[in-house]
């Protein structure tokens, strides 16, 4: 019996998708490649791999059995890869990266110039996706590393593992036309405010200020995208909490940042796969970048 490894590989990418649609998406393949694939892995094992009977395919017995064997041989396959860039010293092959818009702004943008300077073989790319949607794509291998946020320690997840890139702080933003600015809590308790999503970290940022200091939050706005928080500042309609890296390159005259002082920030992580063997090669040099990134816009190392 000849198994081409190749077509292991689709199996496999069945399986963890859950579709020969979503297979074909991971693997760059159209469907129907996918699907010959599988009939002509299918015919050298002489054995259904898949379960066609019902609406949603699934893997048999025999699928399932192929599938963990695939699994295996790609973490080999990994760990030949981190000894030869041992044995060489030198990284290469692409890298998938998930994040949200201001780190892809002031974060991934600057990190992909500095790999193209010290790593020109490491080919780095963004998809604009967070949250549970990324993390799916990342258990799923679609993407490699998911820029994360989070104002409270990250829970362990299996398989996956959290580096800590920077801690990004609060800050107080407020209309310039509100003369003179406010210096204390107190002196913005009867202000609106732009607030986020409750759900949100800097909404809970809001709420945790709130709470310390009693008073009741008058949120005016509701707004999760950080640019239409500070164009609704700028015209006036309200106060603002906002991360240092939303601010990075504010040029508005019309947007203060004060010196109010608010405790807290959200803590920016680079979440990539943990398999046994360590962290890919070309996933390790990103997150390196993206931590001397975070250094060079002003926030904080992990404290």
């Amino acid at each position: 019996m000849q198994l081409d490894p190749r077509r292991l590989r689709v199996l496999r990418a069945v399986a963890v998708r859950g579709g020969v649609m979503e297979a074909a998406r991971l693997l760059h393949l159209t469907p129907s490649a996918v699907s010959q694939q599988l009939a002509q892995l299918e015919h050298e094992v002489g054995l259904p791999l898949l379960d066609r009977s019902r609406r949603r395919i699934s893997l048999t017995a025999a699928g399932r059995l192929l599938a963990e064997r695939a699994e295996r041989i790609e973490h080999e396959l990994a760990e030949a890869r981190r000894d030869l860039t041992a044995l060489s010293g030198r990284v290469s092959g692409p890298v998938v990266v998930a994040a949200f818009p201001t780190a892809i702004r002031h974060l991934l943008v600057p990190a992909f110039a500095a790999l193209a300077r010290t790593h020109p073989d490491v080919r780095p790319s963004v998809v604009e996706l967070e949250g549970p949607p990324a993390l799916h794509e990342l258990r799923t291998g679609a993407v490699d590393v998911v820029i994360a946020e989070s104002d409270a320690p990250e829970p362990a997840r299996q398989g996956l593992a959290a580096v800590a890139l920077a801690d990004d702080d609060y800050r107080i933003t407020v209309p310039t036309v509100w003369t003179p600015a406010p210096r204390t809590i107190r002196e913005l308790a009867d202000r609106p405010w732009v607030a986020a999503p409750p759900d949100s970290a800097c909404g809970q940022a809001l709420d945790r200020l709130a709470t310390k200091h009693r008073f009741s939050a008058r949120r005016a706005h509701t707004c999760l995208e950080f640019p239409a928080v500070l164009a609704l500042v700028a015209g006036g309609h309200g106060a603002a909490i906002l991360p240092t890296l939303a601010l990075a390159d504010l040029d508005d005259d019309a947007v203060t940042v004060t010196s109010v002082p608010i405790e807290g920030f959200r803590r920016l992580t680079a979440v990539r796969r943990a398999p046994r063997s360590g962290p890919e090669p070309v996933a390790a040099i990103l997150i390196d970048a993206l931590r001397e990134a975070a250094q060079g816009v002003g926030l904080t190392p992990a404290r």
